[in-house]
């Protein structure tokens, strides 16, 4: 015979009361779902992978940072060496100021791909709509060595498009080296992929204005706001945790820096656009330091390590905040 489990309601006066005085039931606790054993089975490849081909090559870096480090044998250990050389290595730090002037320079020309997606989003036809979003979607496919040859073409000192260009019109003076040259080299390495709108930053906006209400949009224009002040005042506040989420991926993609300067300019010239992770392969391959190369590479791991926990944390606290934010409306509604 089956048994039947009568659920009792709580009774109002014994419940706990909130500050209106009404009563507040307790949320029945839910139960833990209990995971097969098959799946954490199914994870141990992963991992083992994740161990051979991640871990281990990173481990073994910082093990090696602190021997003269020689791969075909005789190594020796001389601890903190390599770390004392690097500190009085002043490429290595000038090529952080060149980093710098990267990521300020890409994050300012986020402005390009956030004028895309407000454009895109005024569309009213969706044929025109997904016509154009594939058209700024499609050079993504393109692998980046692609663009960095394409560019290198367009920077020939002797038949780039950018010297016959103005040659053409009459500007021969103004031609340059534009990758030869120290006062042009980094500005060149700048403007690669021009205008910068096919990327994650261009999805990221379009996608979170599309999650935008229309009803604001249509409030604001019926108010007599400008799309400037819209973008200013609507746009962007609600874009907010996105733009962060930008800003984690730009600081990591810009610490990693270094495979389009590698093509173009391999550091060059006079160091110019020199780099950490260009400093890294030349002291490895170059000067056959590979302790010291391990060195820096574990220098540059462990900024990039503080960074993204710093930028987790922020994020971890805000979505804590806003949680209880939630809960704090919750509980003054009832």
């Amino acid at each position: 015979m089956a048994t039947v489990i009568e659920r009792r309601e709580p009774d109002p006066a014994t419940a706990p009361v909130v500050g209106d005085g009404a009563p507040v039931h307790p949320s029945p606790r839910r139960r833990r779902r209990r995971i097969p054993v098959g799946v954490y089975l199914a994870l141990v490849p992963v991992f083992a992978l994740l161990g051979m081909f991640q871990f281990y090559p990173a481990i073994s870096g910082i093990w090696y940072s602190f021997w003269n480090w020689i791969p075909s044998g005789g190594s020796t250990f001389i601890g903190f060496d390599n770390y004392v050389a690097m500190f009085s290595d002043g490429v290595w730090w000038d090529s952080f100021k060149n980093l710098g002037i990267i990521f300020v320079f890409g994050v300012v020309m986020w402005i390009f791909p956030l004028l895309a997606a407000e454009l895109l989003i005024s569309l009213r036809g969706q044929r025109a709509s997904f016509v154009y979003r594939t058209l700024l979607i499609i050079p993504m496919a393109f692998p980046g060595v692609v663009t960095a040859l394409v560019w290198q073409f367009f920077y020939d000192p002797n038949n780039g498009v950018f010297n016959a260009a103005l040659t053409a019109i009459g500007l021969g003076d103004f031609t340059q080296n534009w990758t030869g040259s120290p006062n042009t080299a980094l500005l060149s390495l700048l403007f690669v992929g021009f205008p910068f709108i096919a990327g994650l930053p261009f999805l990221l906006m379009y996608s979170s204005l599309q999650n935008i209400p229309r009803e604001i949009f249509e409030a604001a224009s019926l108010d007599g706001v400008s799309r400037l002040r819209r973008i200013w005042t609507f746009d962007l506040p609600l874009m907010a945790s996105q733009v962060r989420v930008l800003l984690f991926f730009a600081v990591v993609g810009t610490l990693q820096y270094g495979f389009t300067a590698y093509i173009l300019t391999n550091g060059g010239p006079d160091n110019a656009t020199q780099v950490p992770i260009l400093r890294v392969l030349n002291q490895a391959f170059q000067a056959q330091k590979w302790g010291y190369a391990a060195a820096l590479s574990t220098t540059l791991f462990a900024i990039t390590l503080v960074l993204s926990c710093i930028v987790m944390f922020v994020r971890r606290r805000e979505a804590t905040d806003a949680t209880a934010q939630r809960r704090a409306q919750r509980r003054s509604a009832r």
